[in-house]
């Protein structure tokens, strides 16, 4: 089949991959690649330390999603010489003050009570393991099976591994290169035989194969089945995708970016933390995920606001908090600071599952600020349903979770 991948994010893009390991042809349809939420995302692949209260129902995508990466990995690495960022280095979650600390304690017995492995770190342990933080920080937890990837690495080798040829005897049955169109889909259309028809909005280049001039300004091109992953700008598209409406809101973060300045590390060092610090200070939020060039990455502030830029104050509270951590941060070089709209739904859930009445489209949104670390498991079950796969009791439970119609109780819900 020919299938449309609308959007170019995570999402996007770990869907396409899917469908072309699959055998399938895949056309990406995106204003760009990997420039909206994923641009700006850390990339936590962290279950155990993401868990929050009345969050329960996201526990086990969560899980599930982390198990789904190393495999991902590996077809990366067969098919790709780019890097992509993987680590399994783990979290540390620490609380600043005596607060802070029955916070992190409360949490830790929360993760514990659901299976996940939750160790303690104390004293000498934790100084060994990480030196560099402030000395006021006497113990925490480490949750080992977190993980991370750097998006912006992850999504390039993602990009160079759908357009390049593969190694058939490494991909037996994959499908030939994927087509990139670069545009916005203003309506996604039925057209008979045809499938479904993707209008265009009119400017940028397009692949000549792909997409064809209609008579206006605008342009189109034919698809089997087609994947709605635009993240916030679903509402923006007309035509099936008004059949489904749904409620998404942005979230927005703030997040920064630091490298090391020459002389800051001792001989022999490489980095200034291994793991993934996730703190609570004074009641907020913050981590620090290390980089494999020894730079950071520092968030994150959740906003729902209408700022779409850099908040000043967000900036301010993330240092402090860093710094407070990490002192080391304060001598660092402030590269970047990113802010990037994510979509959100009314529970936090994702949205996954086929159009009522266009069965042959599949939306795949709403994952917030676990976008990163739901990607793979969305892909595949969304890959699942555009080509009309099998799912084991364990897969449908999940799909039934984030049904996209479940707030839309007139909707007629499309079984998966």
């Amino acid at each position: 089949m020919r299938i449309a991948v609308v959007g170019a994010g995570i999402v996007g893009v770990q869907t396409a991959w899917q469908l072309r390991r699959r055998g399938h042809r895949v056309v990406v349809v995106s204003p760009d690649v990997g420039e909206g939420a994923s641009w700006a995302a850390a990339g936590m692949l962290a279950p155990v330390s993401e868990v929050q209260y009345g969050q329960e129902r996201l526990y086990p995508l969560m899980m599930q999603a982390r198990d789904e990466y190393p495999p991902l990995i590996a077809d990366l690495e067969r098919a790709t010489p780019r890097p992509h960022g993987y680590l399994e280095n783990g979290t540390v979650l620490l609380g600043w003050d005596a607060a802070d600390r029955r916070s992190i304690a409360d949490r830790a017995q929360v993760q514990r009570e659901h299976g996940m492995a939750v160790a303690d770190l104390a004293g000498r342990a934790l100084r060994r393991a990480e030196p560099a933080l402030n000395p006021q920080l006497t113990s925490g937890y480490a949750a080992p099976g977190d993980q991370q990837v750097d998006p912006r690495l992850l999504i390039g080798a993602l990009t160079d591994a759908l357009g390049r040829d593969l190694d058939p005897a490494a991909f037996p049955g994959a499908g030939p290169a994927a087509e990139w169109v670069r545009g916005a889909v203003e309506r996604i259309d039925a057209a008979g035989e045809e499938g479904w028809r993707l209008t265009l909005a009119a400017g940028g280049d397009s692949s000549p194969a792909a997409a064809q001039k209609s008579p206006g300004t605008s342009r189109t091109l034919s698809a089997d089945r087609v994947l709605v992953a635009a993240g916030m700008g679903y509402g923006r598209i007309a035509g099936v995708t008004e059949r489904l409406p749904l409620d998404l809101r942005p979230v927005h973060g703030d997040v920064l970016r630091l490298r090391l300045v020459p002389g800051q590390l001792l001989p022999g060092e490489d980095h200034l933390i291994s793991a993934t610090i996730r703190a609570t200070v004074r009641g907020r939020q913050v981590y620090l995920v290390p980089r494999g060039d020894g730079g950071l990455v520092i968030g994150a502030s959740v906003r729902e606001d209408r700022l779409e830029g850099v908040s000043a104050g967000g900036v301010q509270e993330l240092l402090d908090d860093a710094v407070t951590v990490l002192p080391a941060v304060k001598d660092m070089e402030l590269v970047e600071m990113t802010a990037r709209a994510r979509p959100g739904t009314p529970d936090d859930i994702p949205y996954l599952g086929r159009v009522p009445g266009a069965e042959g489209v599949v939306v795949s949104t709403g994952y917030s600020r676990h976008g990163i670390l739901l990607a793979p498991l969305g892909a595949r079950l969304a890959a699942d349903l555009l080509t009309d796969r099998p799912l084991g009791d364990h897969d449908a439970a999940l799909l039934a979770g984030m049904d996209p119609a479940r707030f839309s109780p007139s909707l007629e819900r499309t079984p998966a």
